[in-house]
Parts: structure tokens; C-alpha cells; sequence
């Protein structure tokens, strides 16, 4: 298992599955072309781009290509790393029949073309030896910012307070603050966070 401090963004929830088994990181998928209508996913991704770096693994097909281009577009001014897969022909075995070009896609490619695919691109050299407790939903829950009342103004405080979008849903805010904060600097953020509400 590699840890990886960049944010990993694939097209869907197999290919995030898939990547579970090979690298310890954040990963957000862009649900296919959904991303192109999708503002809050676009300003978590361009945020994260510039906090701590994005890396890019989309499908070698036509369609991974146009999902590349616009997250590149929108997280311009961030660190974005391109991880290509070689174009394989085949089908998933969840699939009835094969992609419309006929390709494997990211859920479907073996395990070691991915890692190599990760070390040409230069993200090996990005690997953190250093493993860290992950935040949960149950320490927002603990933290009154999932699943209480109230929860949900909380959260806007919350996600104003560390500067980041104030409208993240409980599972988004998750996926940020693993991919900026340890749990004991996140921690510290509620601590200091909460005496601040206290104050006002």
C-alpha cells in the first residue's frame, strides 16, 4: 500500500474502489461527466489542486480525456499530476459487453500497470512513508459538525473558519480535511474553532 499525499481524482465509484487496494489516499470521483455541471465539486478540486496537489487518473478513452482536460482547466493555478493508463483492450467483468472504444478502464487494469503508470508520471518520488490516524465520519459526528442538529450551520462555520467552501456536504468535508490535515492538526482546528464560536 502506497500513501500519497496528493488527492487522487477518477471518473467513478469502481475506479475508486479499485485504487482502495493499491495506494492510501484521498480519492474523489468526478461521476463521469458529471463534473461539468457539478460547481461544488469543481471548487473542492481546484482548492485541494492548490493546498496539496491533484493527481489525474481517468480512463484512456475519449471521454477520460474531455473529464482530464476540464479538471485541468479549473485547477490551472494548482498542482496537478497526469497519470496515463495504456489503452488495453477488454471489458470489465461487472460489464455486459465491452466501453464504446473497446478499452479497460481504470476498475478493470491490473494492478501493476496503475503502479507503473504512477511511476512514470513521477509520483513515486511524491510517496509519504509517514501514516497517519485518518479523520471519520464519527469524529465530525463527535464534533457536532455531521448528524446532529444544527450540524449543517456548524459545518458552514467550520468550513469558513479553515478557509475552505463554505457549502461541503459531511462526505466532502471529509475528503478535504484527510487530504489537508493530519487528525491531531484537526483536532487543534476544532479546538480553536470552537473557542472562537465561544467568543462571538
Amino acid at each position: 500500500m502506497i500513501k500519497l499525499k496528493q488527492t487522487v481524482i477518477v471518473e467513478g465509484k469502481y475506479d475508486k474502489i479499485r485504487l482502495s487496494n493499491i495506494i492510501d489516499a484521498t480519492v474523489i470521483t468526478t461521476d463521469g461527466f458529471g463534473i461539468f455541471k457539478d460547481k461544488d465539486r469543481c471548487s473542492l478540486i481546484k482548492m485541494l489542486a492548490e493546498k496539496c496537489g491533484i493527481i489525474i487518473l481517468t480512463d484512456s478513452d475519449r471521454a477520460g480525456q474531455l473529464i482530464r482536460k476540464h479538471i485541468e482547466k479549473i485547477a490551472s493555478k494548482g498542482e496537478i499530476i497526469n497519470v496515463y493508463l495504456p489503452q488495453i483492450a477488454g471489458k470489465e467483468k461487472r460489464k455486459t459487453k465491452p466501453s464504446a472504444e473497446g478499452n479497460l478502464g481504470v476498475e478493470g487494469t491490473d494492478d501493476k500497470i496503475i503502479l507503473d503508470a504512477l511511476v512514470r508520471a513521477g509520483v513515486m518520488g511524491k510517496v509519504s512513508e509517514k501514516t497517519e490516524k485518518k479523520i471519520t465520519k464519527t469524529d465530525l459526528f463527535n464534533s457536532g459538525l455531521s448528524g446532529t442538529d444544527g450540524s449543517a450551520e456548524k459545518r458552514r462555520s467550520f468550513c469558513r473558519f479553515l478557509r475552505l467552501p463554505d457549502f461541503l456536504t459531511a462526505n466532502s468535508l471529509l475528503d478535504a480535511l484527510n487530504s489537508l490535515y493530519g487528525y491531531d492538526d484537526f483536532i487543534k482546528e476544532v479546538e480553536k474553532w470552537k473557542a472562537e464560536e465561544a467568543q462571538n
